[in-house]
Order: C-alpha cells, then sequence, then structure tokens
C-alpha cells in the first residue's frame, strides 16, 4: 500500500531535525520503501511517497522522529488502480 507522508516542521528545532537526519538518517525500517521525497521551499514540510505492506512499520518509523516532528498519513491509490477497482460500479 501506498502513502503520502507529511512530515510537517512548524514549530520544531529543524536545525535539530537536519542534525539528526545527517547523523543517523531517516530512520526508517528497512522494509518501509520511501519512492519519492520533497522539501517546501520554505523548508517548513517534507512530503514523501512510501510503500508498506504493514501500517506498523510507518508507526515505528513515526516513533523515532515522534519528539521533533508532526506526522500525517494518508493512504493513496494509482488514478488508473482506483478506476480499476471503482469498474464495476461505473
Amino acid at each position: 500500500m501506498q502513502f503520502i507522508v507529511i512530515e510537517d516542521f512548524t514549530g520544531c528545532d529543524r536545525k535539530e531535525i537536519y542534525r539528526r537526519f545527517g547523523e543517523r538518517g531517516r530512520l526508517k525500517p528497512d522494509e518501509l520503501v520511501v519512492h519519492h521525497s520533497w522539501i517546501a521551499a520554505d523548508m517548513s514540510r517534507c512530503f514523501l511517497l512510501v510503500e508498506a505492506d504493514d501500517v506498523t512499520l510507518l508507526q515505528r518509523w513515526v516513533i523515532e522522529w515522534a519528539d521533533l516532528v508532526e506526522f500525517e498519513i494518508i493512504p493513496v491509490a494509482t488514478n488508473k488502480d482506483m478506476v480499476a477497482a471503482l469498474a464495476s460500479h461505473l
């Protein structure tokens, strides 16, 4: 399953976030696949497209950053997959 993950750095210590990332990496489980990531121009948020078969992988990742970052996790599907899933109802 794919997810859009929004990491919100508003009100957080951004220097500490980037310091931890530089020293320890993304701190995600190996099974959690990050397909793409983008940083907002003002560096206030990061947007990621990730994939995981088990939602607990996301929970394990979030707990590593919960002291510094607010997360929003949105399950998503491609347009093609959604059209196929709804085909019998159209």
